[in-house]
């Protein structure tokens, strides 16, 4: 979450900031009037096009509307669509400046911010961005025909008011200095919206298959709904001239084509159906892509280095479900698995193990809670199992091939089925079962497929405890559907590593949005010492503060056993269509390939003459 707003130009207050930039500890890189930032280039041509696949399991949309629950929307509407008063930067992790504001001024007790829109601000249909336009999006955004979502984002937004046509301003339950930057960062759609021919505007989760006005740099283009969608650039967008977009933007078409598999996708790719891709599957990159085109050049694959904090990814356990309520059940059912054997035998060890919730950053917990973790942890004593204080964080087992070691996979099953007696699980007649004689069933969800030989291995290992596992494939609209109602017992996730991790952790670990569908609380967690710690990171005023509040929280998540650790990586794994387009010369520090290529590549002259003639071919 970001959001921009800048301190007076001579002077630091630690309570109040006034201009074009808002930093939530201070610290910003561009000054007032800088001309552009540095990872782009500001002489980049515009035209031609990028074709490419979203990262992401979406095999398919049916709207255009990303902020109702029901159904998939299309993707690349959030990043070239919308916009917000407030954009953040790939260089910095705190820090925002003013987009659809020009200037944003936080009151000295920290309890409100004010955005003024400029002036030349307009949507795709030319009307004027004004204050009316904000508030109706906040408010549309926290009413109960949008996502649940958001009403746990903005939940500490006390209110919007109007002041005049441009100015609009935010008043907070308290002080928090993340909210001047989450509210800066709200999409900004036009009241107008789902309203035709002067009728009564749509309820909002009724606005399906209309394009959104929106004021971002690309509008509607060619589309086969539900399989590929383009974007066209807005010859008339009013921001270009911006230093905030300076630079940015420059393909005149992007297009995303979707594909049912991995499979399909890659031979798309080879086929020259798309120009760019990610790959996340460590066998795939290393085996399939491969072979004459990326020999002679026409194909080029790369491991991006980035700065990013590490992704979480790991199977979830459902804790709603009473078999998944006992921590000793839910540690043995990790213990199962060998990462190390996996990683050698799947991966060509190209991976490392997630630890935490944290993976490779500073907020990371280690060893026993130092002093200031136990200043957090103390007061929440009676709430928190004893292991937290006098335990080291736990971590994944590592297996050894020795059996000399005691850390083979052997004596981490051994472990496991100590854990299981203790909770009540024993094995007779062939399976694990309770006092009542009912056995133990795994059913892993997934979409792809693509996980089903990790969990063949894994499920081997469960089994010689006693479970009986199923790994069922299903639709993705399906997959969405059961996880909006929590509908499943385990799943994979991978959730985006952040900078500055914050108020987006109500969603996934407080205990309001463990009871609200849709959420992405998936594994359940509902614990008031958890939201208590929470509350902790929100209110974070220094960056300390905030590393000391973030350990504290991964330890009693991680204490809790709520997932399966999976692994990650430390690059990006890229490949592209080669002469299609260039890139700057510097890459950020913080950034997602499919967001670095959208927003700062740029076509090469061949990509621009043949979209052209492509363009007046079909004129």
């Amino acid at each position: 979450m970001r959001s921009f707003l800048i301190f007076l130009a001579f002077m630091w207050l630690p309570s109040c900031w006034a201009a074009h930039a808002y930093a939530q500890f201070g610290d910003i890189k561009y000054p007032p009037n800088f001309k552009f930032f540095d990872y782009v280039n500001p002489q980049a041509p515009k035209g031609g096009e990028l074709v490419l696949v979203p990262p992401s399991r979406v095999t398919s949309f049916d709207k255009f509307n990303p902020f109702t629950l029901k159904g998939t929307s299309a993707p690349g509407l959030g990043q070239l669509v919308f916009e917000s008063l407030l954009v953040g930067t790939m260089d910095e992790p705190t820090t925002s400046y003013g987009l659809l504001a020009e200037d944003v001024n936080v009151a000295t007790d920290r309890r409100s911010v004010v955005f003024k829109i400029r002036p030349n601000a307009r949507f795709n249909n030319n009307d004027p961005v004004t204050a009316q336009d904000v508030k109706h999006s906040f408010e549309t955004l926290v009413s109960k025909e949008a996502a649940p979502q958001f009403r746990t984002l903005y939940a500490e937004v006390a209110g919007v008011s109007v002041l005049d046509t441009r100015t609009v301003r935010f008043e907070f339950k308290r002080p928090n200095p993340e909210l001047p930057l989450i509210v800066g960062s709200m999409p900004v759609f036009s009241a107008r919206w789902g309203q035709q021919d002067g009728a009564a505007r749509k309820p909002f989760d009724k606005i399906i298959t209309e394009f959104p006005i929106a004021s971002g740099p690309y509008v509607a283009g060619p589309t086969a709904f539900g399989r590929d969608i383009s974007y066209d650039r807005n010859p008339d967008y009013w921001g270009r001239e911006l230093n905030v977009r300076m630079g940015l933007f420059n393909f005149d078409r992007i297009t995303y084509r979707l594909y049912k598999d991995n499979t399909a996708q890659l031979e798309g790719f080879k086929a020259g159906e798309f120009d760019l891709i990610q790959s996340f599957i460590a066998r795939e990159w290393a085996r399939s892509y491969s072979g004459k085109q990326f020999a002679n050049g026409e194909l080029i694959k790369r491991e991006l280095k980035h700065g990013n904090a590490g992704d979480f990814q790991g199977f979830l356990l459902n804790t709603r479900l009473e078999k998944f309520q006992d921590v000793r059940v839910r540690e043995a059912i990790g213990l199962a698995v060998d990462f190390e054997w996996i990683n050698r035998q799947l991966f060509y060890n190209a991976y490392q193990r997630v630890r935490g919730y944290f993976v490779g950053s500073d907020f990371e917990a280690t060893g026993l809670p130092d002093a200031a973790e136990m200043a957090l942890l103390a007061p929440l004593r009676d709430k928190l199992s004893p292991e937290v204080f006098n335990q080291t964080v736990p971590v994944p087992p590592v297996t050894s091939m020795d059996p000399a070691s005691g850390h083979t996979l052997r004596d981490h099953l051994r472990r496991a089925k100590k854990l299981l007696a203790d909770a009540g699980w024993i094995y007779r007649d062939g399976a694990l079962r309770n006092a009542k004689g009912e056995p133990f069933t795994l059913e892993f969800l997934d979409n792809s497929g693509s996980m089903g030989r990790v969990v063949t291995p894994y499920a081997k290992n469960l089994e010689k405890l006693g479970f009986k596992v199923n790994y069922k494939v299903i639709d993705f609209a399906i997959l969405q559907k059961r996880l909006d109602v929590f509908d499943f017992e385990i799943i994979s996730n991978r959730n985006v590593g952040s900078e500055s991790p914050g108020t987006e952790l109500f969603e996934r670990f407080g205990s309001k949005a463990s009871q609200t569908e849709g959420s992405a609380n998936y594994m359940g967690i509902n614990d008031p010492a958890v939201d208590a710690l929470l509350q902790k990171v929100t209110a974070a005023n220094t960056r300390p503060q905030l590393v000391i509040a973030l350990r504290a929280l991964d330890r009693v998540l991680r204490h809790g056993h709520y997932s399966v650790p999976h692994w990650y990586g430390g690059v990006h794994r890229v490949a592209w269509r080669n002469g299609r387009f260039e890139m700057p010369q510097r890459a950020p520090r913080y950034y997602q390939p499919e967001a670095w290529a959208t927003s700062t590549w740029w076509a090469t002259i061949k990509n621009r003459v043949d979209l052209s003639a492509g363009k007046a071919a079909v004129q």
